[in-house]
């Protein structure tokens, strides 16, 4: 069983402090050269990514080579610009963080869009749709039809993701996080916790290729999007990015990948 980590997502995202996250992505020289100018003297675009997030980005257990809908988006993007990825994995609580310190270009590994983020990066157009959904056990009787059904019990999500702020937005829930670790679902599976809450497109893929005695449960939220993430100042990059996901989505390459990896067409709006 490939070991599934509930990060996240996604969707599976880090919400820093307002004055933090403005300092860490707008620390930038006012009169810098754009970055696809380096990018392309470079050949490389230098690509941050979890790395233990499938089914989008993770490390296939038979040739210890990245791989997932992440991965392949990238390469898809880096071949449109010309240029080759270079992938950087690193944990998500980090790795907002990571960009604004300019370790890498970009992230791509379901980075969800949202006005805090907006003002300290920017975004490309969205190239994933999903929505947040419960994860619970094959035997549990209470069906929680949303998080209030949830308060007074313990519920897993992953550390510094969008799930862990959406959980914690509601009094009363136990909200238990995870940093990128399988111990999310093996500790739903042996009751240590009531209920998990991820991405809705993860979830179903680990229904596929996981052998605990889990299933999904209900959808918890609105649809959210998930974008490619730069450090702002970076206009002609942030063009290029958005030009080759056009691209992609023109030719049908970006939908192939999306079948390939859920069997639906996440890459558009619902």
């Amino acid at each position: 069983m490939q070991m599934v980590s509930l990060t996240r997502g996604g969707k599976r995202r880090s919400l820093l402090a307002g004055a933090g996250l403005l300092a860490l992505g707008l620390a930038f020289p006012v009169h810098a050269a754009d970055l696809l100018d380096t990018v392309k003297s470079r050949g490389t675009l230098r690509i941050a990514l979890e790395g233990t997030y499938p089914p989008f980005n993770f490390k296939d257990a038979k040739t210890g080579q990245l791989s997932g809908y992440d991965v392949d988006v990238a390469k898809l993007v880096c071949a449109k610009l010309g240029v080759k990825p270079e992938f950087v994995t690193t944990e998500w609580a980090a790795i907002l963080a990571g960009l604004g310190a300019g370790k890498y270009d970009a992230i791509v590994s379901q980075v969800g869009i949202n006005p805090r983020r907006q003002q300290a990066f920017d975004f490309s157009q969205p190239y994933t749709y999903s929505s947040p959904q419960l994860i619970v056990r094959k035997n549990e009787r209470n069906e929680y039809a949303s998080l209030n059904d949830l308060k007074g019990k313990k519920v897993g999500v992953g550390q510094g993701s969008v799930y862990e702020q959406q959980a914690k937005a509601v009094a009363g829930i136990d909200v238990k996080s995870y940093p990128a670790a399988p111990e999310n679902l093996q500790d739903l599976a042996f009751g240590r916790i009531d209920a998990a809450l991820n991405d809705s497109l993860m979830v179903s893929y680990l229904l596929k290729n996981s052998q605990l005695p889990i299933r999904p449960g209900a959808r918890v939220g609105a649809v959210e999007r998930m974008g490619v993430a730069i450090k702002k100042g970076n206009p002609k990059l942030l063009a290029a990015i958005d030009k080759a996901l056009d691209d992609a989505r023109a030719d049908g390459s970006l939908k192939q990948v999306s079948l390939k990896w859920f069997g639906s067409d996440a890459s558009r709006a619902p």
